[in-house]
Formats: structure tokens, C-alpha cells, sequence
């Protein structure tokens, strides 16, 4: 009994927490494992390749490997990365399709990455987002291909039977997929646009400023590049503007 004149304080309520099932506690754990293979990667992705998470959703990824040597020399390979929502659990494959055509044993013909022929068993503790990665860019340097290629069959029998052929096959996808650079696919973050005359102006900027492909450029001195180059396209740009005025 409290006394009189003596309020008591009230007890203030411990807030609870959203996470009330066993289901969910171990969801929110493999979100966050996720999360952190996500940052390992930013500094251990193989190079050439190029991943990005999507606005909408922890488990889509958008990516891109820029090919540069090799058959599929110069192509540019655009992907979306699917992960099943109990990834980071044994035999939880990542799904990776290509958004173009690509050639290849490797891929089938929905252009869907054949993962289970290389990694049987999916085991969280020995395969990462980034043990994908390195499997997605080392299909395109295999030169031979064993029985273990079974997503496209023919591609594979032709690699063997008619060399010459192959090659022209993969040249094809080459080409296509630098025929398709610029068309993005919806609620992707990579976005491809093409050139301008601020982006051309840049590239030959740089190219004058550093010519030593070893030298290591600072942020601060490409983001001046960057204003250099959009000062001479206005220039160029009002001198136009003036040469059109006085010929009129």
C-alpha cells in the first residue's frame, strides 16, 4: 500500500522484440551472414566482375563480368544473382542467368549457370557469394570441357568436334552481348548509358594526365578530371553555339 501523497513510479515495459519464433531468429542470422559475405566481397570479388544488391530485395543481386582475353575477349556479360530464402543452410545453391545469350557448356539455353555439375553439395562453411563469382568468370577462360558439362550439350560436342566452329559460335555471343550493353533490365541498379560528349571529353582527359598504368590516381584528382572535362564541353559547346549564330 503506497502512501498518501506518495505516487509510485511506474514500471517501464522492456520493448519487444520483432523477432519472436525460433524460425525468425535463424532467418535474421542468415540475413546477416549474408550481409557479411556481402562486404567480403567488395574487396575480394575476382576482377572483371561486378555485383550490386538490389533496392527491393536482400537475395537479388545484379551483376556484370567484363571479359577481357580469351575467346569471349571483349564481351560484357550482364547476370542477375538469385539466393534461396534459406541460403547459408547446406545444399542452398545461389541461381545465376545471364540477361543475354551466352555460348557456352556451362550454360543452357535459358542461360542459367550450371552450379550443382561443379559444386554437388552446397557447404555454407567452404562455398561464398564470391566462390560463385570466381566459377562465373572461370567458365570463360575453359579451354576444354569434360563430361561434367551437361547444360549445353551440343556446345560441349562441338568444342570438340569442330573447334573452328565453336569459335565462331562464342564470337557471336561476343558481339551480342556488346549489342545489348545499353538494354538495362528492369529495377536493376546497373545501369548502362551511352557516352555523351562529357564522357568522351573525360577519357581523353585521363588518357593525357595518366599515362602510366601503374600510377595509383587519387579520387580527388579524377573528380578534377571531371570538372576539367565538363568545362571544355561547355566551352566547345558556346563556341558552337557562336559559330551557328554568325553563319546564320
Amino acid at each position: 500500500m503506497s502512501s498518501p501523497g506518495i505516487s509510485t513510479p511506474k514500471r517501464s515495459k522492456t520493448p519487444k522484440s520483432p523477432i519472436t519464433t525460433e524460425a525468425e531468429r535463424e532467418q535474421a542470422l542468415r540475413d546477416y551472414k549474408l550481409t557479411i559475405e556481402y562486404k567480403h566481397l567488395k574487396q575480394h570479388s575476382p576482377s572483371g566482375v561486378y555485383l550490386l544488391p538490389s533496392l527491393t530485395s536482400l537475395r537479388t543481386f545484379h551483376g556484370v563480368i567484363f571479359l577481357r582475353r580469351g575467346l569471349y575477349a571483349n564481351g560484357i556479360f550482364k547476370f542477375t544473382m538469385e539466393l534461396p530464402q534459406g541460403y547459408n543452410d547446406i545444399d542452398t545453391w545461389p541461381q545465376i542467368t545471364f540477361q543475354g545469350w551466352v555460348y557456352s557448356p556451362h550454360v543452357n539455353e535459358n542461360g542459367e549457370l550450371d552450379l550443382k555439375s561443379a559444386y554437388p553439395q552446397w557447404d555454407p562453411h567452404r562455398h561464398y557469394l564470391v566462390t560463385v563469382l570466381t566459377y562465373l568468370k572461370k567458365i570463360f577462360y575453359m579451354k576444354s570441357f569434360g563430361d561434367d558439362a551437361v547444360a549445353n550439350v551440343d556446345a560441349r560436342e562441338l568444342s570438340r568436334s569442330d573447334p573452328k566452329e565453336y569459335r565462331r559460335m562464342v564470337s557471336k555471343c561476343v558481339k551480342e552481348s556488346q549489342r545489348g550493353l545499353y538494354m538495362n533490365e528492369p529495377g536493376s541498379i546497373l545501369v548502362f548509358r551511352e557516352e555523351n560528349e562529357c564522357h568522351v571529353a573525360l577519357r581523353m582527359l585521363m588518357r593525357e594526365k595518366f599515362q602510366d598504368p601503374n600510377e595509383v590516381v587519387s579520387r580527388s584528382l579524377v573528380l578534377e578530371c571531371v570538372e576539367e572535362a565538363q568545362r571544355r564541353v561547355e566551352l566547345d559547346q558556346k563556341k558552337n553555339g557562336g559559330d551557328e549564330s554568325n553563319e546564320t
